[in-house]
């Protein structure tokens, strides 16, 4: 749905009358989730764009507060919870802004630098205690559940995508990577979303993780999938060390960083060239990854 700042502006000026002064400003962002806008010079506001994004707002004001003393990043902890008003149908929330910039792919000052510092950041929430935490489902579209659960969407994707990538070496690594073994371990904490949008940078480093909706409890698997929309092979290779991750594991997660892209891929064709750029290159970094561990590179 669409959320404009005369909108916004009303539902603090009701709920929030303490900083119904303060300047608001929409923020450009190639997510699709939420509508951002700045508040004065410290504050966000994030307002669900729809039913299903919409869930995860109580989800994180709920865990966030409990999980961030234990990480070694800056999060983005809700300061406050607005309520439904003035025809806007979800909850939304106020929370603390960070100077920075995204993360280039192509243009990392310290690659390995940032791969140690991720790693840091996905041992430490995976050693927090997840008694209640909740399990994959429609809150988290199924992240850190198993990966055949996706394979639905991901056929549809294909069939969609066949006049925009190489879909037939993408169903064989599909293939290979969904038939790895699932997941023996004990649930642990996933981030879920751990894609480039998501990280912020200040003089390079790695400072704050932003955007925890895909919150749960299940396979740490699924946070892997920073290896493919991050580094290169040499830096994955780093990342893949920092974390001790099993053979079955990567593999896994390789896996989601495919179906992640693929179907993003179709689905953003005509409305976000940034996410289609993005989503061409994780998949050509999965095949070429396959292709380097002997799985044919096409037909």
């Amino acid at each position: 749905m669409t959320v404009d700042a005369a909108l916004v502006a009303r539902l603090l000026t009701v709920q929030f009358p303490e900083y119904a002064g303060l300047p608001l400003v929409p923020v450009r962002h190639g997510g699709t989730d939420n509508a951002i806008f700045r508040l004065g010079s410290d504050k966000v506001i994030r307002l669900p764009r729809h039913s299903e994004s919409a869930v995860q707002v109580d989800k994180e004001a709920a865990w966030l507060p409990r999980i961030a003393p234990h990480l070694p990043l800056a999060t983005s902890v809700p300061l406050a919870k607005g309520l439904p008003g003035d025809g806007y149908p979800f909850s939304w929330t106020i929370c603390p802004w960070f100077e920075g910039d995204l993360p280039d792919p192509d243009n990392l000052a310290d690659a390995p630098q940032l791969a140690r510092s991720l790693a840091g950041f996905v041992r430490a929430l995976q050693a927090i205690d997840t008694s209640g935490g909740p399990s994959p489902g429609a809150h988290n579209f199924w992240r850190g559940g198993l990966l055949a659960h996706r394979d639905k969407p991901m056929r549809t994707a294909l069939a969609a995508a066949r006049d925009m990538t190489d879909t037939d070496a993408a169903a064989k690594a599909w293939d290979a990577d969904m038939r790895t073994p699932v997941w023996q371990g004990l649930p642990v904490w996933i981030h879920g979303d751990l894609h480039p949008g998501n990280l912020l940078l200040q003089r390079g480093r790695l400072h704050a993780v932003l955007d925890f909706g895909g919150l749960g409890v299940g396979d740490p698997a699924c946070d892997l999938l920073a290896a493919w929309y991050l580094f290169s092979p040499e830096v994955r290779a780093i990342f893949r060390e920092a974390l001790q991750v099993d053979d079955a594991s990567w593999a896994r997660g390789r896996g989601w960083a495919l179906s992640m892209a693929m179907i993003a891929l179709p689905f953003y064709r005509t409305t976000s060239p940034s996410i289609v750029a993005i989503s061409q290159r994780v998949i050509d970094a999965v095949l070429a990854d396959h292709k380097a561990n002997g799985l044919p590179a096409s037909g």
